[in-house]
Protein backbone atom coordinates (compact mmCIF):
# COMPACT_ATOMS: atom_id res chain seq x y z
CA UNK A 1 0.00 0.00 0.00
CA UNK A 2 0.92 3.62 -0.50
CA UNK A 3 0.06 6.38 1.97
CA UNK A 4 -1.95 9.22 0.36
CA UNK A 5 -1.98 12.59 2.14
CA UNK A 6 -4.13 15.40 0.71
CA UNK A 7 -2.44 18.78 0.40
CA UNK A 8 -4.07 22.19 0.87
CA UNK A 9 -4.52 22.29 -2.93
CA UNK A 10 -7.63 20.63 -4.31
CA UNK A 11 -6.89 17.20 -5.82
CA UNK A 12 -3.11 17.26 -5.15
CA UNK A 13 -1.53 14.60 -2.92
CA UNK A 14 1.73 13.79 -1.19
CA UNK A 15 2.32 10.04 -1.42
CA UNK A 16 4.64 8.10 0.85
CA UNK A 17 5.72 4.49 0.73
CA UNK A 18 4.49 1.96 3.24
CA UNK A 19 7.69 0.04 3.83
CA UNK A 20 7.87 -3.65 4.72
CA UNK A 21 11.27 -3.89 6.37
CA UNK A 22 13.49 -6.80 7.33
CA UNK A 23 17.21 -7.56 7.65
CA UNK A 24 17.67 -7.13 3.88
CA UNK A 25 16.21 -3.61 3.76
CA UNK A 26 12.64 -2.93 2.70
CA UNK A 27 10.05 -3.59 0.01
CA UNK A 28 7.39 -1.04 -0.94
CA UNK A 29 4.88 -0.46 -3.68
CA UNK A 30 5.54 2.80 -5.56
CA UNK A 31 2.58 2.73 -7.96
CA UNK A 32 -0.64 0.73 -8.20
CA UNK A 33 -3.49 1.41 -10.62
CA UNK A 34 -6.05 -0.05 -8.18
CA UNK A 35 -4.92 2.16 -5.31
CA UNK A 36 -5.07 5.26 -7.52
CA UNK A 37 -8.61 4.35 -8.61
CA UNK A 38 -9.64 3.77 -4.96
CA UNK A 39 -8.34 7.27 -4.10
CA UNK A 40 -10.23 8.81 -7.05
CA UNK A 41 -6.96 9.72 -8.80
CA UNK A 42 -6.12 9.44 -12.48
CA UNK A 43 -4.56 5.98 -13.00
CA UNK A 44 -3.66 6.55 -16.66
CA UNK A 45 0.05 6.04 -17.37
CA UNK A 46 1.37 6.52 -20.91
CA UNK A 47 4.90 7.87 -20.52
CA UNK A 48 7.74 8.01 -17.98
CA UNK A 49 10.51 10.61 -18.09
CA UNK A 50 13.81 11.20 -16.30
CA UNK A 51 15.34 14.62 -15.73
CA UNK A 52 19.02 14.55 -14.76
CA UNK A 53 20.46 17.79 -13.41
CA UNK A 54 24.20 18.29 -12.97
CA UNK A 55 24.25 21.32 -10.67
CA UNK A 56 22.56 22.39 -7.45
CA UNK A 57 20.36 25.43 -8.04
CA UNK A 58 19.14 24.20 -11.44
CA UNK A 59 15.64 25.52 -12.15
CA UNK A 60 13.03 23.78 -14.30
CA UNK A 61 9.60 25.36 -14.63
CA UNK A 62 6.98 26.46 -14.35
CA UNK A 63 5.39 24.09 -16.90
CA UNK A 64 1.96 22.71 -17.78
CA UNK A 65 0.07 21.37 -20.80
CA UNK A 66 -3.20 22.92 -21.91
CA UNK A 67 -6.38 21.01 -22.77
CA UNK A 68 -7.06 18.73 -24.51
CA UNK A 69 -3.58 17.45 -23.58
CA UNK A 70 -3.50 18.47 -19.91
CA UNK A 71 -1.54 15.88 -17.95
CA UNK A 72 -1.38 14.35 -14.52
CA UNK A 73 2.13 13.75 -13.16
CA UNK A 74 3.52 11.60 -10.40
CA UNK A 75 6.90 13.08 -9.47
CA UNK A 76 9.65 11.56 -7.34
CA UNK A 77 13.35 12.22 -6.84
CA UNK A 78 15.49 9.11 -7.41
CA UNK A 79 18.89 10.69 -6.74
CA UNK A 80 19.71 13.87 -4.84
CA UNK A 81 16.99 16.31 -3.74
CA UNK A 82 14.65 18.95 -5.14
CA UNK A 83 12.33 21.67 -3.91
CA UNK A 84 9.20 20.81 -5.90
CA UNK A 85 6.46 23.39 -6.48
CA UNK A 86 2.97 23.07 -7.95
CA UNK A 87 0.50 25.87 -8.71
CA UNK A 88 -3.22 25.32 -9.30
CA UNK A 89 -3.99 27.07 -12.62
CA UNK A 90 -7.61 25.86 -12.95
CA UNK A 91 -9.83 28.98 -12.92
CA UNK A 92 -12.81 26.97 -11.62
CA UNK A 93 -10.85 25.52 -8.67
CA UNK A 94 -11.32 26.59 -5.05
CA UNK A 95 -7.51 26.77 -4.79
CA UNK A 96 -6.91 28.64 -8.07
CA UNK A 97 -3.46 30.31 -8.16
CA UNK A 98 -2.43 28.86 -4.80
CA UNK A 99 0.79 26.90 -4.57
CA UNK A 100 2.71 24.51 -2.37
CA UNK A 101 6.36 23.54 -2.18
CA UNK A 102 7.78 20.29 -0.83
CA UNK A 103 11.21 18.69 -0.64
CA UNK A 104 11.44 15.43 -2.57
CA UNK A 105 14.61 13.40 -2.19
CA UNK A 106 16.09 9.99 -2.80
CA UNK A 107 16.29 9.69 0.97
CA UNK A 108 12.65 10.50 1.85
CA UNK A 109 11.23 8.72 -1.25
CA UNK A 110 8.17 10.98 -1.08
CA UNK A 111 6.14 11.46 -4.26
CA UNK A 112 3.93 14.34 -5.39
CA UNK A 113 0.73 13.71 -7.35
CA UNK A 114 0.19 16.69 -9.67
CA UNK A 115 -3.33 16.81 -11.15
CA UNK A 116 -4.29 18.07 -14.60
CA UNK A 117 -4.47 21.85 -14.60
CA UNK A 118 -1.46 22.41 -12.36
CA UNK A 119 1.83 24.08 -13.25
CA UNK A 120 4.93 22.27 -12.01
CA UNK A 121 8.53 23.25 -11.45
CA UNK A 122 11.47 22.41 -9.26
CA UNK A 123 14.90 23.54 -8.14
CA UNK A 124 17.70 21.08 -7.42
CA UNK A 125 19.15 21.25 -3.93
CA UNK A 126 22.31 19.21 -4.61
CA UNK A 127 24.48 18.28 -7.59
CA UNK A 128 23.66 15.21 -9.70
CA UNK A 129 19.94 15.12 -8.99
CA UNK A 130 17.59 12.88 -10.94
CA UNK A 131 13.81 13.26 -11.09
CA UNK A 132 11.44 10.55 -12.34
CA UNK A 133 8.02 11.50 -13.76
CA UNK A 134 5.07 9.26 -14.60
CA UNK A 135 2.72 11.00 -17.06
CA UNK A 136 -0.94 10.46 -17.95
CA UNK A 137 -0.62 12.07 -21.40
CA UNK A 138 1.97 12.18 -24.13
CA UNK A 139 4.00 15.36 -24.56
CA UNK A 140 2.20 17.69 -26.99
CA UNK A 141 4.58 20.56 -27.88
CA UNK A 142 1.81 22.75 -29.32
CA UNK A 143 -0.01 22.65 -25.98
CA UNK A 144 2.99 23.22 -23.71
CA UNK A 145 2.76 26.41 -21.65
CA UNK A 146 4.36 28.00 -18.64
CA UNK A 147 5.20 31.08 -16.66
CA UNK A 148 8.28 32.46 -14.96
CA UNK A 149 9.68 30.71 -11.92
CA UNK A 150 10.07 34.12 -10.24
CA UNK A 151 6.61 35.47 -11.13
CA UNK A 152 5.74 38.14 -8.52
CA UNK A 153 2.11 36.94 -8.45
CA UNK A 154 3.31 33.88 -6.54
CA UNK A 155 6.55 35.18 -4.96
CA UNK A 156 7.79 31.62 -4.43
CA UNK A 157 10.82 31.69 -2.09
CA UNK A 158 13.11 29.27 -3.92
CA UNK A 159 15.71 27.93 -1.48
CA UNK A 160 18.84 28.68 -3.54
CA UNK A 161 20.02 31.16 -6.14
CA UNK A 162 19.30 29.92 -9.66
CA UNK A 163 22.52 28.58 -11.18
CA UNK A 164 21.21 26.97 -14.38
CA UNK A 165 17.97 27.58 -16.31
CA UNK A 166 17.02 26.92 -19.91
CA UNK A 167 16.55 29.77 -22.37
CA UNK A 168 12.95 28.59 -22.84
CA UNK A 169 12.14 28.71 -19.11
CA UNK A 170 13.87 32.08 -18.72
CA UNK A 171 11.75 33.49 -21.57
CA UNK A 172 8.36 32.55 -20.10
CA UNK A 173 6.20 35.59 -19.26
CA UNK A 174 4.69 36.44 -15.90
CA UNK A 175 1.04 35.51 -15.40
CA UNK A 176 -1.62 37.96 -16.52
CA UNK A 177 -5.41 37.90 -16.60
CA UNK A 178 -5.18 36.54 -20.13
CA UNK A 179 -2.98 33.64 -19.02
CA UNK A 180 -6.03 31.74 -17.79
CA UNK A 181 -8.83 33.45 -19.73
CA UNK A 182 -9.74 35.82 -16.90
CA UNK A 183 -10.74 39.47 -16.91
CA UNK A 184 -8.71 40.42 -13.82
CA UNK A 185 -5.66 38.74 -12.37
CA UNK A 186 -6.53 37.53 -8.86
CA UNK A 187 -3.93 37.38 -6.11
CA UNK A 188 -2.58 33.92 -5.38
CA UNK A 189 -1.34 32.73 -2.03
CA UNK A 190 1.67 30.66 -1.14
CA UNK A 191 2.27 27.67 1.00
Amino acid sequence: MMLFQPTKLADAYVIDLQKHEDERGFFARSWCRNEFVEQGLDPNLVQCNISFNKKAGTMRGMHFQMEPHAETKLVRCTSGAIYDVIVDVRPESSTFLQWIGITLSAENRTMLYVPKGFAHGFQTLVDNTEVFYQMSEFYAPGYAAGFRWDDPLFAIPWPQPVTVISTKDEAYPNCTAESFGMVETPKGSGQ
